[in-house]
């Protein structure tokens, strides 16, 4: 599998950015949570002066074999569907946020069982149309796996070449949220029933029904447990190639804004890869589906937002960008006691 140079970014910035942070026109600490953003984003980037530049939200998209046992209320064609439907203006939940924010939207294709045309500006990185049911084998091959890390990783370095230097991940793929939480379940060791929500609006039958379908899977599992392993059994060709584009981005030093339920998952499994990848993560928003926020519990995320939310594609990141681009202006535009004459009244 394709190897990634990540490293924790140097500590030794930290204390500079502190001491200007701490020595803007304000009380100490008066600002919060945009205090330690501005912090981590100066961190990230090793520099006094951050920027946020040409920000992207790419969405993968892709099948799932699971959906044959009815885990989702919604059927699979929306997959393709709402893939097309994200090339227009006046398309999703994602489009809206994404013009009003100043986001590119970038629409991947990774495994959807449909032929999309050519020249309609879907990204095609198709594996195979849709992975298989994995009640019964493997979601994906190893080799399937691997091209889907390296699809993602493509992708990414294609992003930062223009110039990007923060991207969030979304998805679509009807039934990726029986993915997310049997990735989660193994990953953490918290029990499957906590990790099993509504997904797109499953009623309380349903959801029984769906953690049904979810425990014969894991029962049927006897794979070596390992973080390779458990993508490729239970993984989506989305939600592997977003672990790929995810570790190729904190490779680049790039700022990574974490989604929802599912795009928690995606950096959960990067982590166990490589945990150094957690240091670029900026978690948007606790969603409202069964077990992010355990799943956050279980990664020390401390999420900016909690709006109830649980779309996906993106939504929630993006919706958080706004707190980043207060906290970068707040260390560059606000002025210091010396700068502004103004004695330290703290």
């Amino acid at each position: 599998m394709k190897h990634f140079q990540i490293y924790n970014p140097e500590e030794k910035i930290k204390e500079k950015l502190q001491h200007k942070i701490d020595n803007l026109t304000k009380p100490k600490g008066s600002l919060g949570r945009l205090e330690e953003v501005a912090l981590q984003v100066g961190f990230i980037q090793q520099t006094l002066t951050p920027k946020l530049n040409n920000p992207h939200n790419v969405i993968f998209a892709a099948d799932h074999g699971i959906t044959d046992e009815n885990v989702s209320v919604s059927p699979k064609e929306v997959t393709w569907q709402q893939c097309i439907h994200f090339l227009k203006s006046n398309g999703g939940g994602i489009n809206f946020l994404c013009r009003q924010h100043g986001f590119i939207l970038k629409v991947v294709d990774a495994g959807v069982d449909y032929d999309f045309p050519s020249d309609i500006g879907i990204v095609d990185m198709k594996i195979r149309k849709g992975t298989r049911n994995y009640v019964h084998e493997a979601a994906m091959t190893t080799e399937e796996m691997e091209l889907c890390i390296d699809r993602g990783a493509a992708v990414v370095r294609k992003i930062n070449e223009a110039g990007c230097n923060i991207i969030s991940f979304g998805e679509m793929g009807i039934g990726n949220t029986s993915s997310s939480s049997l990735w989660m379940t193994c990953l953490t060791n918290i029990p499957l029933l906590q990790c099993v929500g509504a997904g797109a609006g499953l009623n309380n039958e349903g959801v029984r029904h769906k953690y049904q379908v979810l425990k014969k899977a894991l029962d049927n599992y006897h794979g070596d447990r390992s973080v390779n392993d458990i993508m490729r059994y239970f993984g989506g060709y989305e939600m592997v190639m977003a672990v790929g584009g995810m570790l190729q981005a904190a490779e680049l030093n790039m700022i990574i804004l974490i989604d929802g339920f599912i795009m928690t998952n995606c950096i959960l499994a990067a982590s166990h890869l490589y945990p150094e990848v957690l240091s670029y993560a900026v978690f948007g928003h606790c969603g409202d589906e069964a077990g992010h926020s355990l799943l956050l519990e279980a990664l020390n995320a401390r999420p900016l937002l909690n709006l109830g939310m649980r779309l996906g594609e993106g939504t929630g990141a993006i919706c958080a960008f706004p707190i980043l681009d207060s906290a970068v202006r707040m260390i560059n535009e606000m002025n210091s006691f010396e700068g502004g004459k103004v004695t330290k009244y703290f």
